[in-house]
């Protein structure tokens, strides 16, 4: 296996621009639902309107010339291509960092993030706190996808990311993510306990409370745990079926993704709209809908709505089984919108570090909430470096 690494730059030919425009006009709209509301999914006026502004008025040049500011590269690991970005730090002795990503996100989730991370003294900071960053697309996601074989669930992509940094020379390190990010990293940390130095999450590492929970330790849980059980267990009740869509399914429902545009970008900003904060904002309200569609053209572009549904949550072995501790300090910070919760995360990892934020921020941290973010990844590292 070569472990050669290719410098990349991102390059989308007009042909598949005008061909996505294209598709948007001659989009065959359903008829709205009645209410047209966000209770039967994504609505029919408001998505027509961001779809409007993706034909008309955003600019993937602009975007693209942005994220090729940054160095990308692409190495095969494991015989899967793996596109990431690796920008070094101006200050000696920075810390390596490697930042994953979730569904439906993508490495645009961090791009907001890498300039404070890598130079701190530009942004305010201490340039003692700064980090080299590594920030790699999820195999079967954007420009690391499609897969070509089954299997990529998180020991594996974590022993991908080991590898990833072997080859980059770093020898210690730390890993940051958030969603399925927050079920890799700590399996960074368990694939390689001598070289991580801590692990830290946004959103809690990926550990749900056992439900339902008795009426005793319900008692011992605190006010903001207990609301944090309740609307997991709302989750279950009325938003857990694009899961088993996608964990049982991911083909079919790649078929519609891949070939229309207006159904991946409703997949996706379904999402955008119930895990950013407040959930009752819409989803340009809280994020730049520039941002919303610079993501949501990775996918469509790439065509990786089904290998990234497949390894997100088609996984054979799953991402449920319980792993065994690895030892390695870990850290986490949990906004407003997410469900971590300290004693459950306990029972799989060493946490040294817990902030709960009960006012702000959803699901996207690094771009909802990108201060206070790099702020806590600092200050758990600071003691760690």
């Amino acid at each position: 296996m070569s472990e050669e690494i290719v410098p990349f730059r991102i390059d989308i030919p007009q042909a598949q621009l005008d061909d996505l425009r294209e598709r948007l006009t001659r989009t065959r709209w359903p008829e709205p639902l009645p209410g047209d509301d966000w209770d039967t999914g994504v609505p029919t006026a408001w998505l027509k309107d961001l779809a409007e502004y993706w034909r008309d008025g955003y600019d993937w040049r602009a975007a693209e010339e942005r994220i090729n500011q940054f160095p990308q590269f692409m190495t095969e690991i494991d015989g899967q291509n793996i596109y990431f970005l690796h920008v070094r730090s101006p200050e000696p002795g920075a810390f390596p960092l490697i930042l994953t990503h979730g569904w439906p996100g993508s490495i645009v989730e961090f791009l907001d993030v890498i300039g404070p991370l890598t130079d701190p003294a530009a942004h305010g900071g201490d340039p003692a706190d700064a980090f080299d960053v590594v920030i790699p697309a999820l195999p079967g996601f954007g420009f690391s996808g499609p897969t070509s074989d089954p299997g990529w669930d998180g020991p594996r992509i974590a022993r991908a990311w080991v590898e990833l940094m072997r080859r980059l020379g770093y020898t210690r390190f730390g890993a940051q993510g958030g969603d399925i990010g927050a079920t890799v990293s700590p399996a960074v940390g368990r694939a390689a306990p001598d070289q991580v130095a801590g692990v830290h999450v946004n959103g809690g590492p990926a550990v749900l409370p056992p439900l339902p929970l008795s009426q005793e330790e319900l008692a011992e849980l605190s006010e903001l745990e207990r609301d944090r059980v309740a609307r997991v267990e709302t989750f279950m009740q009325v938003e857990h079926g694009y899961i088993v869509i996608q964990a049982t399914r991911p083909q079919t429902i790649a078929y519609g993704l891949n070939d229309s545009p207006v159904g991946q970008l409703a997949w996706i900003m379904d999402k955008f709209r119930e895990w950013t904060h407040p959930r009752t904002a819409l989803p340009d309200a809280v994020l730049d809908r520039d941002v919303l569609l610079t993501n949501a053209s990775i996918y469509w572009f790439t065509g990786t709505a089904g290998s990234a549904a497949y390894v997100g949550y088609a996984q054979a072995s799953g991402w449920g089984a319980k792993p065994a501790d690895s030892g390695v300090p870990t850290g986490a910070i949990v906004f407003a919108h997410d469900v971590g919760v300290r004693r459950y995360a306990e029972q799989e990892n060493t946490i040294t570090h817990w902030v709960d934020v009960a006012d702000r921020g959803g699901h996207f941290a690094a771009l909802e909430e990108p201060e206070l973010l790099v702020g806590d990844i600092r200050e758990f590292f600071r003691k760690l470096r």
